[in-house]
């Protein structure tokens, strides 16, 4: 296992350090946990009490997918603003006779997993675990453990070679155990395939079954389903829903092509036929400009992959978002959608399409007088390479969340609010950070005040807060402005007083406009924000 003491301070520390407060990203701002499928479990510790588990992949090098171990995160279904480190469930680095895998000593990397659950006949429940290495021979792996957190052991290596495993399940598995005991299993990579599996070793093709390719089209096959990979089934109701990661169409919502989208199809039966349903989610955040264009108003491109949940009847996609300017350090996202199923032979599956917001779990908006991280912004004008510096690196233009890992926290408390956040930088003439949305109930009168804490840059320039909208033509309105010197200085709390929310009640979104004289040069670094009575 990593040796990383900082992980060990968290194993080490008590349940109510382990608390994290869960707006959008809704797991810490250093930990990155793409991929993320939920299940509901039972407690094993508190029999008769139920916890939300997240399993994905571990985004740790920075400077490639994922990484060589996969860990768990929980939260009680009574309350989910709170989050609790469940620690490594599983790495893959020695064979069956013990050795090691690779030749380097080096553990294998793990993709994108998923979990199913199966009720033994005495009543006991096995977890398995597809942890997804793609290194030759162990495209199939599977482990299990009698505790959905773990730790997950091997179950299926090959009895004649040592490192390597049988199965049929390939890139992006996931599995499902119907409510007859019959399990499938789905997987692919630009084609979907779909099986039947053995339910006594929930990796081999059941006897007398099929591999069953092209499930649904591929992207390069149609032009409605156009899978791509991140397979995971849902059973709701007597309905089979079909989650996956979708290759848009040229020009579709008036933007370029991406994987960035969730999308779902649904069947009267686990293997088939399909109907394409619709999206679920939209990583680049889809907006307009002031001009009533469709943008990106996230990152413009990158992938994405989770799956549904119902938590105490409320429905929730799952999915990642990307930070930074490449796709490898990825963040735990989540929003709430409405799912309508009509039961019987050929009954419509609606479900629709989740918003991507800052709220997270907190479906009421976020609160007032609560400080909360810079980087949980919804609204990030994309970062576009427009030059290069004397090194040949990219000078980006636009505000972005930057990359922080855990490691890089040199002591102290790691969810403490001086950790717990990335930074938002390059906000640059003419960006645009978004938050939706806060609660303005607790406001009374007319006035409020947004404390913003930021470090200057030494450019001049301002900020402009708009209410509800970007641009005013477009239905925003200015409610307050601060002017930033051309001193540079720590970090420090700025406050900008707001006027103009009398009769402002409910969700509202506010947006910070930077404009300066001098372009392409960042203006300032946000850290935190507050919006106080």
């Amino acid at each position: 296992m990593r040796k990383e003491w900082l992980y060990l301070l968290l194993l080490l520390c008590s349940a109510a350090t382990l608390n994290i407060t869960a707006q959008n990203p809704y797991l810490p701002l250093w930990e990155h946990i793409p991929d993320g499928e939920p299940y509901v479990f039972e407690d094993p510790d508190k029999p008769g009490e139920y916890r939300v588990y997240i399993y994905g992949s571990h985004d740790i090098y920075r400077t490639a997918y994922c990484g060589p171990d996969q860990v768990v995160w929980s939260a009680s279904v009574n309350d989910l603003t709170h989050w609790r480190y469940d620690g490594i469930i599983f790495e893959s680095k020695k064979g069956a006779d013990g050795k090691l895998l690779n030749a380097d000593g080096a553990a294998d990397v793990l993709f994108a997993p998923d979990v199913a659950m199966v009720k033994e006949k005495d009543g006991s429940k096995t977890y398995y675990l597809y942890p997804n290495t793609q290194n030759g021979g162990r495209q199939t792996m599977i482990a299990k453990s009698k505790r959905p957190d773990g730790p997950f052991e091997v179950c299926n290596w090959n009895p004649e070679k040592p490192h390597e495993t049988v199965g049929i399940l390939h890139f992006d598995p996931g599995v499902f155990v119907d409510d007859d005991g019959r399990v499938y299993g789905y997987w692919g990579f630009g084609d979907s395939h779909g099986a039947e599996l053995d339910p006594t070793t929930m990796a081999t093709l059941k006897k007398g079954g099929q591999n069953i390719e092209n499930l649904i089209p591929g992207y390069q096959q149609d032009d409605i389903f156009r899978f791509f990979e991140a397979s995971s089934m849902r059973k709701i109701k007597d309905k089979y829903v079909l989650v996956y990661s979708r290759f848009t169409r040229e020009g579709e919502f008036g933007l370029p092509m991406v994987n960035y989208t969730l999308a779902y199809a649904y069947s009267d039966y686990p293997l088939g036929p399909f109907t394409y349903g619709g999206t679920l989610i939209d990583g680049r955040a889809r907006g307009k400009d002031a001009n009533g264009n469709i943008i990106p108003t996230a990152n413009p491109t990158g992938n994405t992959h989770g799956s549904l949940c119902e938590i105490n009847g409320q429905w929730y996609i799952f999915y990642h978002r990307q930070t930074g300017v490449n796709e490898y350090s990825r963040q735990a996202m989540v929003a709430p959608v409405t799912v309508k199923v009509q039961e019987g032979l050929g009954g419509k599956v609606e479900i629709s399409e989740g918003e991507y917001t800052s709220e997270g779990f907190e479906l009421n908006g976020l609160q007032m007088n609560k400080r909360y991280p810079a980087a949980i912004a919804c609204w990030l004008t994309c970062p576009e390479p427009t030059t290069r510096d004397s090194k040949g690196n990219s000078v980006y233009t636009g505000s972005y969340v930057e990359a922080t890992y855990l490691k890089e926290i040199p002591q102290g408390d790691p969810y403490d609010i001086k950790w717990n956040m990335n930074p938002v930088i390059n906000n640059t003439d003419g960006s645009i950070v978004g938050y939706k949305y806060f609660s303005l109930d607790a406001v009374k009168g007319d006035k409020a005040c947004l404390l913003l804490n930021m470090k200057s840059t030494g450019v001049k320039g301002q900020i402009k807060v708009m209410l509800d909208n970007p641009w005013e033509n477009c239905g925003g309105k200015c409610v307050g402005e601060m002017k930033i010197s051309g001193k540079s200085g720590k970090a420090k709390d700025f406050k900008i007083e707001l006027k103009g929310l009398k009769g402002k009640t409910g969700k509202h979104a506010l947006f910070l406009v930077f404009s300066s004289p001098t372009k392409k040069h960042s203006l300032c670094t946000l850290y935190s924000l507050s919006l106080n009575k």
